[in-house]
C-alpha cells in the first residue's frame, strides 16, 4: 500500500522553498565567474535566463495542479512520455537538484571558512549532515526554517539594493558587452542554474495544502521576486566594484557591500549570503529526496526508496540516499563543472516539461483536470521548447557530451532494471491513438484511472451512491444512428442481464414512460428512467450516440443517462436524477462529452464533474 505524506505546507512555505532553492550560490558566488564571461552585460544574461524560465514555470504550475503528487516534473514526464523518458527525467531532476544543493553547501563552506579556518569540504559535508537530520524530522519543520531564512535573506538584499543604486558608477558599465552578444547568450546558459530551484518545489505537491492555489501562486511570485532581485543586486555589484576584482572573487556581493558600507554592511550581507546557502541546501535535500520516492512508486528503482517513517512521516531512505550523493559531489566535483552539468540537465528538463504539457493538452484525456491553466497555449510552450534548445546549444559540446553520457547511463538502468518492472500508460499513447484512430489496445486505462484518483484525492471527492453507480455502469459509445425503439431494446437487454430481469418487461416500461412524458430534457440530452417492483436496487447506463437516437417528435438525442430503480429506492432515485441534471447543466459538459476519447474518458468525465455530493448515510 502506498504511504501518504503529511500535508503541512502552505503558500508562504511554497514561496519560501522556491525562493530559497533559487537564490543562493547563483547570486552570491556565480556573478564573478559570469562577469568574466560577459562583462557588465551579465545583468542581461541573468534576465534572459529568467525569461526562459517563465514558460516552464507556467507549464509546471498547470501540470502540478492537475497531478499534485511527489516527484514533481519527473511524475508528469513519466505520465506524458512513459517509463523510458520517465527514468531519464527522474535521475536527471534528482541529479540537478542534488548538484544545486551541493553548490550551495560549497558556498556555505567558502563563507564559513573565513571564520572557522577549517577546510571548505569539511564544512560543507558537516552542513549537509545537519540538513539531512533536519529533513528526516519532517517537511513542516524544514518549511518553518525556510520561512525564517528567506525572510532574513530578502531583507538583507533589499537593503543592499537601496544603498547601492545611488553609488553605481556609470563608467563601470562601459563597455557593456565587451565580448559581444554571443557571450551574453552563452552566459545566460551558464547562469541558468540560478533559477533551477523554482520549479522543483512541485516535488512537494503531495505535502501542500490546497495545491491548486498555493503551488502556482507560490511559483509565479517566487520567479517574479527572484528575477527582480537578480537584476538589481547584480547591477549594483557590477556598478560599485572594479572589473578586475569582480572577475576573480567568489564573494562578489559581500565585496560590493564592503565598498558601500564598510565592514558592518559586509558582515550583514555575508550573513544574508549564509542564510541563502542554508535555505538552498535545505530546499535541495527537501525537494531532491522526493524524486527517488516517486520513481520507487513507479517501480523504476527498488521499493525501499518509497518507505515513509511512521514517526515523522518523511521518506527517510530517499533523504539519506540524496544526502550521501550530495556529500560525494562536494568531495569529488570541481565547481565550474558542477555548475555547467547542473545547468544543462535543468535546461533539458525544462524543455521536456513544456513538451509534456502539450502532450496532455492534445491527448484530450477527460480526467486531466488542472486547477490552473497556462495562458497563451501553445505559443508560450513553443517559446520554452525553442529557448531550451537554444540554451543547450550555447552550453558547448563538452558539457553536452557529458550530459549525454549521463543520459546513456540512465538508459542502461532502464534496460537492465526498470523495463521489466514498470508498466505505465502515457499521454503520448493517447495522443497517438487520437491522431491515427488506432485500436483501443494501444492505450490502457491505467493513466486515466490514475489521473481520476489523483483528482479525487486532490479535491476531496466523496464516493457517494451516485459515484459508485457510475463506476460500475455500462458505457455505450455508439457511432451509428438508431431509433428510440432499437435503443430501448439494447439497454433493456443489458439491464436484464445485469439485474436478472425480463428484457421484454423493461422495454415496455421504457416505451410507456416515454409515451407518457418525454425524457428528452434538453437539446440532445435524454434521461430515460423507470421504477420496477423487484427489490434489486439501482443501475445506470451511460450513452454517447454521436450519430443520434431518434426520439418521438424527431428529437435527436446524443447523450443519455438511463436509470432503472426499484420502488424501495425512490428517494435515492430522485437524488440521482438531480445529480445527473446538475452535471449536464455545466456549461462545458457537452463539449467535453463529445471530445472524450472513449468509454473510460466518458465515465471519468461524469465521476469528476462538479456537483453537490451526499456525505451521510441517507439519500445517496
Amino acid at each position: 500500500m502506498e504511504a501518504h505524506l503529511k500535508k503541512d505546507l502552505g503558500l508562504l512555505d511554497i514561496f519560501c522553498v522556491a525562493t530559497g532553492a533559487m537564490i543562493s550560490s547563483g547570486l552570491f558566488i556565480l556573478p564573478g565567474m559570469a562577469f568574466a564571461k560577459a562583462g557588465p552585460a551579465v545583468v542581461l544574461s541573468y534576465m534572459i535566463a529568467g525569461l526562459f524560465c517563465l514558460p516552464t514555470v507556467l507549464s509546471m504550475a498547470e501540470l502540478t495542479t492537475a497531478m499534485p503528487k511527489a516527484g514533481g516534473d519527473y511524475f508528469y514526464i513519466m505520465r506524458g512520455f512513459g517509463p523510458l523518458l520517465g527514468t531519464l527525467a527522474g535521475f536527471s531532476t534528482w541529479l540537478s537538484l542534488s548538484l544545486k544543493g551541493a553548490f550551495a553547501l560549497i558556498g556555505m563552506g567558502a563563507y564559513l571558512r573565513i571564520v572557522t579556518h577549517a577546510p571548505l569540504e569539511v564544512i560543507a559535508v558537516l552542513c549537509c549532515v545537519f540538513f539531512i537530520v533536519l529533513n528526516l524530522l519532517g517537511a513542516k519543520e524544514a518549511g518553518r526554517l525556510q520561512i525564517a531564512l528567506v525572510g532574513g535573506l530578502l531583507a538583507m538584499l533589499l537593503l543592499y539594493v537601496l544603498l547601492g543604486l545611488r553609488a553605481v558608477k556609470p563608467s563601470n558599465l562601459s563597455p557593456f558587452a565587451p565580448e559581444g552578444v554571443t557571450s551574453v547568450l552563452a552566459c545566460a546558459s551558464f547562469v541558468f542554474i540560478s533559477y533551477g530551484g523554482i520549479t522543483k518545489v512541485a516535488a512537494l505537491a503531495e505535502e501542500t495544502r490546497n495545491p491548486g492555489r498555493n503551488l502556482p501562486l507560490g511559483m509565479i511570485l517566487s520567479l517574479l521576486v527572484g528575477w527582480l532581485l537578480y537584476a538589481s543586486v547584480i547591477l549594483v555589484t557590477v556598478g560599485v566594484l572594479e572589473s578586475e576584482s569582480l572577475k576573480t572573487t567568489l564573494t562578489p556581493i559581500s565585496d560590493g557591500a564592503h565598498v558601500l558600507g564598510g565592514g558592518v554592511l559586509e558582515i550583514g550581507i555575508s550573513i544574508g549570503a549564509l542564510l541563502a546557502f542554508i535555505s538552498t541546501a535545505n530546499a535541495g535535500v527537501l525537494t531532491a529526496s522526493r524524486y527517488p520516492l516517486g520513481m520507487s512508486r513507479d517501480k523504476l528503482i527498488p521499493d525501499y526508496f518509497q518507505r515513509v517513517g511512521q514517526r515523522f512521516g518523511t521518506p527517510h531512505v530517499s533523504i539519506l540516499f540524496t544526502g550521501m550523493c550530495m556529500i560525494l559531489s562536494i568531495i569529488f566535483l570541481k565547481l565550474e563543472l558542477l555548475v555547467k552539468v547542473a545547468s544543462t540537465v535543468m535546461i533539458l528538463l525544462y524543455l521536456l516539461a513544456n513538451l509534456t504539457l502539450v502532450l496532455f493538452r492534445e491527448s484530450k484525456i477527460a480526467s486531466y483536470r488542472p486547477k490552473f491553466r497556462s495562458p497563451f497555449y501553445p505559443y508560450l510552450q513553443a517559446v520554452g521548447i525553442l529557448g531550451g534548445i537554444f540554451l543547450l546549444i550555447e552550453m558547448g559540446t563538452y558539457i553536452v557530451f557529458m550530459t549525454i553520457i549521463f543520459l546513456l547511463a540512465g538508459f542502461a538502468w532502464y534496460r537492465l532494471y526498470a523495463r521489466v518492472r514498470a508498466s505505465q500508460d502515457s499521454a503520448l499513447i493517447h495522443m497517438v491513438e487520437r491522431l491515427v484512430a488506432a485500436d483501443k489496445a494501444l492505450a490502457s486505462d491505467s493513466l486515466l484511472t490514475e489521473l481520476k484518483d489523483i483528482v479525487m484525492e486532490r479535491d476531496g471527492v466523496i464516493r457517494d451512491r451516485f459515484h459508485r453507480l457510475v463506476e460500475e455502469a455500462v458505457v455505450l459509445d455508439e457511432d451509428k444512428p438508431s431509433s428510440m425503439e432499437d435503443f430501448f431494446k439494447t439497454v433493456s437487454g443489458l439491464f436484464a442481464e445485469r439485474l436478472e430481469l425480463q428484457a421484454d418487461g423493461l422495454y415496455e416500461k421504457f416505451v410507456n414512460r416515454e409515451n407518457t412524458a418525454s425524457t428528452v430534457v434538453a437539446d440532445g440530452l435524454a434521461i430515460p428512467h423507470v421504477v420496477i417492483q423487484d427489490a434489486f436496487g439501482l443501475d445506470l447506463i451511460l450513452v454517447r450516440a454521436k450519430a443520434g437516437i431518434i426520439f418521438p417528435g424527431d428529437k435527436v438525442v446524443h447523450t443519455a443517462f438511463v436509470l432503472v430503480g426499484s420502488s424501495g429506492e425512490r428517494v435515492c432515485h430522485l437524488h440521482i436524477l438531480a445529480a445527473i441534471a446538475q452535471i449536464t447543466q455545466n456549461p462545458d459538459f457537452m463539449t467535453k462529452w463529445f471530445d472524450a476519447t472513449g468509454e473510460d474518458d466518458l465515465r471519468n468525465l461524469v465521476l469528476l464533474a462538479e456537483r453537490t455530493r451526499a456525505s451521510g448515510r441517507a439519500g445517496l
